[in-house]
């Protein structure tokens, strides 16, 4: 085997898989969020496992309800920028960046999963609880964990990959 090998190109360094990806990590965000809406009971505990709950609430900022006192058309305008700046991101990084890639997929699915709620609602469903008798964490949905692991997976690739030289 030669020295000079070429990187593959990461699955979700390509428009099609990157764009499936999404449409289907929304579809099941808003068919959760759906079926919360529906059959979970507004703001009260339902206990799945110790220290795990799920709570129905309205989310009227952004994720784990930061900015909530905000208009909520800053909110829409700013999660609209954070989409393309994550684009751009997306297009401008190396093909072999398998990691980054699968955040960057992970973080617009979550963006646009919650901008589908805003525009629908006016509000987020947020429906997931951690707690303990003392503490609580705020509530949260799955849009917001993709958007959480999304970012940890782009701090990941800064931290684990090696660069290359011109980069």
């Amino acid at each position: 085997m030669t020295e000079q090998t070429h990187a593959r190109p990461a699955l979700f360094s390509r428009p099609a898989p990157i764009l499936f990806f999404i449409v289907v990590a929304v579809l099941i965000d808003q068919a959760i969020k759906i079926a919360v809406d529906h059959y979970l009971p507004l703001q009260e505990a339902v206990p799945v496992v110790p220290m795990l709950a799920l709570y129905r609430t309205y989310n009227l900022g952004v994720a784990f309800s930061m900015l909530s006192g905000m208009d909520g058309w800053f909110i829409v305008g700013m999660r609209l920028i954070i989409v393309a700046f994550v684009i751009w991101l997306w297009y401008r990084t190396a093909k072999d960046r398998w990691i980054a890639h699968l955040g960057y997929a992970l973080i617009i699915a979550g963006a646009i999963g919650n901008l589908v709620d805003r525009f629908a609602y006016g509000h987020v469903i947020d429906y997931i609880l951690f707690y303990t008798e003392s503490w609580s964490f705020a509530v949260f949905n799955l849009a917001d964990s993709f958007i959480t692991i999304g970012a940890g997976c782009v701090i990941l690739d800064e931290l684990l990959l090696p660069k290359k030289a011109g980069r």
